[in-house]
């Protein structure tokens, strides 16, 4: 028994030792921090109130592993899940988002469980309810049985499609029709033929935000087919991808994030292609256009792909997660220009990188990055941060709807005497993913004069001074 936790332990060094070469470098490795992180087949990350404490949590999908909860505890990032539901070892987890279907202010957890390749699969995704008795899963009511999706998926988006607080989850699927479920008088249905959105394809990313309409659009990048962009209207949606050329039909999605890459207050769309050409689409006279540059676009294996400001110098980074080749991280500097940092720590060439996620974790104003590890290899979970030298200032938005709950797809805009820069109450991105459901912004040199604008997702605006920095302030939708 001791030789084999010494042997455990040796490759646990071994692969952290092999991954990262830690020097001086824009991240440190803060891994050690992670307890009982084991080698583990692991795909998509989200970040959500996990037990209703007011603080989140990294949820962690597990194939073939458990699911975990990992809350951040003296000092430690400790897995405070003990629910079988929640857990589901038995089951392969690969997607993951949360958000309040039910308008009671906390967010459920969708899992999408995939145990195949693509087309029909055996068990079935669950949709996790934290209720007085522990985790139930919606799904296994009887009235629930007959909607259940039982076709191989990837990533889920939440969409708060008519602007009311009463988010959807929106399934891209692979080889199978999309889905779309709402949970009506306490069923759950699925509404994507209704909503035009049943297509069948190769779905990999989604994102849901206030890219055109004003309300909550959805970006979808697809494999072995054209991307989807839905316009929301009313409630309802049009493809109209093709209209503003970013079908991208011969490349295969990956990893998509909104990020507005211009500094000019709106979101665009970021989205990568595997072993294609990553894509960096602006809008310009109702059209997108790429502008990404030719050292960002370059082909790679890629997964998940995070905009952040990591090291809070209001601007913000652009990381490429790739599994089987080295990581990348860009700073977006003005004019839409990618300039690449070379990191050191985060690198992981011989990292299996399938997820990642942000959050200020450890709530110190820097944000932490989490990343999982798995699919043709077993590895630990990684984890890091901006390694700053510097004073730095920051300011956290973090807006709840008319319920309380998380505004997932509202954006905010930060207004001052240097820029407006937009970013997005994340409601699933990356690719399997989700981010902390706050606008982090680190702040310029001689930046001042600052207000924040929210867009909430029914499209109606509010504007805000803002007056103290270096903490998180909560805005209430009225």
């Amino acid at each position: 028994m001791l030789i084999k936790y010494q042997l455990k332990l040796l490759l646990i060094l071994f692969f952290f030792m092999f991954i990262n070469q830690s020097k001086a470098d824009f991240f440190k490795d803060i891994t050690p921090l992670i307890e009982n992180n084991d080698f583990r087949l692991s795909y998509g990350v989200s970040v959500t109130d996990v037990n209703q404490d007011n603080k989140y949590e990294f949820v962690v999908t597990g194939f073939g592993f458990s699911n975990l909860a990992l809350s951040y505890q003296n000092g430690k990032l400790i897995n405070i899940n003990k629910d079988e539901i929640f857990d589901d070892v038995n089951r392969k987890t690969i997607g993951v988002a949360a958000c309040d279907i039910d308008r009671d202010g906390f967010e459920e957890i969708y899992f999408l469980n995939t145990d195949t390749y693509s087309g029909e699969k055996k068990y079935s995704d669950r949709l996790i309810d934290n209720s007085r008795n522990g985790f139930i899963d919606l799904f296994e009511k009887e009235i629930n049985k007959k909607n259940l999706n039982l076709t191989a998926g990837r990533s889920v988006v939440c969409v708060d499609r008519n602007g009311d607080g009463k988010y959807g989850i929106y399934v891209a699927n692979y080889g199978g029709p999309t889905r779309y479920y709402e949970l009506n008088t306490g069923q759950i249905l699925d509404l994507a033929e209704k909503l035009k959105l049943n297509k069948i394809t190769g779905g990999r990313a989604v994102v849901a935000g206030n890219i055109l309409s004003g309300k909550t659009d959805i970006f979808a990048a697809n494999e072995r087919g054209k991307n989807f962009l839905y316009y929301n209207s009313d409630g309802f949606f049009q493809d109209i991808a093709e209209d503003y050329k970013v079908d991208d039909q011969y490349e295969n999605g990956r990893g998509t994030v909104l990020s507005d890459i211009l500094y000019r207050g709106r979101l665009d769309v970021v989205t990568s292609n595997w072993n294609g050409y990553h894509r960096a689409f602006v809008l310009e006279d109702n059209k997108f256009k790429d502008i990404a540059t030719s050292t960002y676009n370059i082909p790679t294996r890629i997964r998940t792909v995070i905009s952040a400001d990591f090291d809070n110098d209001g601007y913000d980074e652009i990381f490429m997660n790739n599994i089987g080749e080295p990581n990348k991280l860009f700073k977006i500097k003005e004019n839409g220009f990618f300039e690449e940092i070379a990191i050191q720590n985060a690198y992981e060439s011989n990292g299996l990188g399938t997820g990642a996620a942000v959050a200020d974790i450890d709530d110190d104003g820097i944000l932490e990055l989490l990343v999982s590890h798995g699919e043709s290899g077993m590895q630990p979970l990684t984890m890091y941060k901006a390694d700053i030298k510097t004073d730095f200032n920051y300011i956290r938005i973090k807006p709840t709807n008319k319920f309380g709950a998380p505004a997932r797809g509202a954006t905010v805009i930060l207004n001052s005497n240097l820029r407006k820069h937009a970013k997005t109450i994340d409601a699933g991105s990356g690719y399997l993913c989700q981010m902390e459901p706050v606008a982090h912004y680190g702040l310029r040199e001689g930046e001042k004069n600052i207000s924040i604008n929210v867009i909430w997702t029914n499209g109606l605006s509010e504007t805000f001074n803002v007056n103290e920095v270096n903490k998180t302030i909560e805005i209430r939708q009225k």
